[in-house]
């Protein structure tokens, strides 16, 4: 596959006006995305569970314009106007005009709500980059009514990849691994592919309950992160091992090794902390209630037996993660042990889904 597959030929239909709607789903790596290259290619191949409550609902509104100037959108998110988003939307624009030349010949009208609270911490591009790719998708498959599902999904991940990196993982469900390598065939840097492979029974309906343990603004922005890793000391390493924890995890979820499992995820989440405290500039973004959620994890799991493991993304957040077998005595443990270590008591009940979903469509 190469980028050219996805710019279109002329387009055999002509569309005045119209709204689209799609919620995408948030997702959250078990294999880190941890370092890019030019265009969003990712260094290292990354593999996520995608989540089911945490999502993004976007309507788009689109109107013909008579000129084709310059783009003409304006960004909503719960029906308050943000004009601070729009560098961000103008940003992607401008990447994907190549893909979807009909860009700059409407005027949007772009609505966003969260079922998450905004600034949470939990990765928000990821589900809005993702349910605004697929409403352009949207527009772009009634211009052009003879493409194919599958070809729909590639471009609307392929084009989310161009907004934010993770996003190109939150199109389907519910495994998802985006970033070329040895061990899932059909593997691709330039969108995520569903992972092919045989999943055991212990894998389904995983539970994930976020525990919002500081919901302040990014302390590093996703972009910056990255490119700690140009020149790190470990770079090469890490992207090493990435792959080789990728193969590890292949018979780990066919065989459904829940203790192999959560020591993988386990040392995934630390090893991307740990490449933040030793890139230059350095950052520590665990918070101490961060480090007191960890340790209590890791002594119910030892007193108790049970499957309860974690992982965490580039912030202070802690995504339990454990089977539905056992959610019940988990969600008690949670609930009178670790609440009281998020902000205000908060945390959110999340499960696997299965990838965004259309809402509706008008002409």
């Amino acid at each position: 596959m190469t980028e050219q597959q996805f710019i279109p030929q002329v387009y055999s239909k002509d569309i005045t006006e119209g709204t689209v709607s799609w919620e995408s789903p948030s997702n959250i790596a078990l294999i880190k995305y941890w370092g890019k290259k030019k265009d969003q290619i990712p260094e290292n191949p990354s593999i996520s569970f995608t989540l089911n409550a945490c999502k993004t609902t976007t309507v788009l509104s689109y109107t013909k314009k008579e000129t084709t100037s310059d783009f003409d959108f304006k960004v909503y998110l719960d029906g308050e106007h943000k004009p601070d988003f729009q560098p961000k939307i103008k940003t992607f624009f401008e990447r994907v005009l190549v893909y979807l030349p009909f860009l700059k010949d409407y005027t949007f009208k772009i609505e966003t709500s969260n079922t998450f609270p905004h600034s949470s911490g939990i990765a928000s591009s990821a589900s809005g980059m993702s349910a605004l790719a697929l409403c352009l998708m949207s527009l772009e498959q009634q211009l052009q009514p003879d493409m194919t599902a599958t070809f729909f999904n590639q471009k609307a991940s392929f084009l989310s990849r161009l907004g934010s990196g993770s996003a190109c993982r939150s199109i389907e469900g519910d495994l998802i691994v985006w970033g070329e390598n040895e061990t899932v065939e059909g593997s691709s840097d330039l969108f995520g592919v569903k992972y092919p492979y045989a999943v055991h029974e212990n894998f389904k309906n995983y539970q994930d309950t976020i525990l919002l343990v500081d919901k302040g603004e990014k302390q590093v922005s996703s972009t910056v992160g990255h490119n700690l890793m140009h020149g790190h000391p470990f770079a090469t390493q890490r992207f090493a091992q990435a792959h080789d924890n990728l193969a590890s995890l292949k018979p780990i979820l066919e065989s459904g090794h829940l203790d192999a499992f959560i020591a993988l995820i386990e040392s995934e989440a630390l090893t991307l902390h740990a490449m933040m405290m030793t890139s230059m500039p350095y950052f520590i973004l665990m918070k101490p209630n961060t480090l007191e959620v960890i340790n209590k994890i890791w002594a119910f799991r030892k007193e108790t037996g049970l499957h309860i493991g974690f992982t965490l993304d580039a912030g202070a957040n802690v995504h339990v993660l454990y089977p539905k077998s056992q959610a019940e005595v988990i969600l008690k443990f949670i609930k009178t042990e670790l609440a009281s270590h998020c902000q205000n008591g908060q945390f959110i009940c999340d499960e696997i889904g299965f990838g965004a979903k259309q809402i509706n469509m008008s002409h």
